[in-house]
């Protein structure tokens, strides 16, 4: 009889350390499961830009076509605008000719513009303030337009960064969002990516 008690307390410990043993399998496997699955969401992101890439041409003339502009950073923004259904999709070419006439990249406002507030969805009302540009506790910087906030913000970018040196997201971010714990220049960076 005690041998058969301690047999079964000698099963169910083996049995206990097995299960633990699979469990903490299953866990990690699921783990890998999850990791893997956003390498491959990735992947199929790189292989279409990659694909996008190697019609470059064919699409260019595409999208030039398709958005009515001789320019294809234009094209390029009215698309990513229209792909996030934004408001900003009519002020493509005031984005790049304030960029141009500022000298910084035409796609630094609109990655900020999504990072800030998703492309302006989620702005204070009748602001017309994408950025987050002077928005800091109960102060809030209002523009009349979306042009004149291009504009303003254009220019604010050039003054207080570009020319400080402040040329990069990563540059920018320290005075533009301090407490940012980099997130903000791995957003911007991405968008960055994204419109090009």
């Amino acid at each position: 009889m005690i041998k058969r008690a301690f047999f079964l307390l000698v099963l169910y410990v083996v049995l206990l350390i097995a299960s633990i043993f699979v469990a903490k399998l299953m866990i990690h496997r699921n783990r890998k499961i999850i990791f893997y699955r956003a390498i491959m969401n990735n992947l199929s992101e790189i292989s279409s830009l990659l694909a996008f890439q190697e019609n470059d041409n064919t699409t260019e003339k595409t999208l030039l076509k398709e958005f009515n502009t001789n320019d294809i950073r234009v094209a390029n923004l009215k698309y990513f605008f229209r792909k996030y259904n934004s408001v900003l999709y009519d002020h493509a070419e005031t984005f790049v000719n304030r960029a141009d006439e500022n000298q910084f990249d035409y796609r630094l406002l609109p990655a900020i513009a999504m990072q800030e507030s998703n492309l302006c969805k989620y702005i204070y009302e009748g602001s017309h303030n994408c950025w987050g540009w002077g928005i800091y506790g109960n102060k809030v910087t209002r523009f009349e337009s979306y042009d004149e906030a291009i504009d303003t913000i254009s220019r604010g970018i050039k003054k207080y960064y570009i020319d400080k040196g402040l040329t990069t997201p990563e540059d920018i971010m320290r005075k533009y969002t301090p407490p940012s714990d980099g997130s903000w220049a791995y957003g911007v960076n991405t968008f960055l990516k994204i419109i090009d």
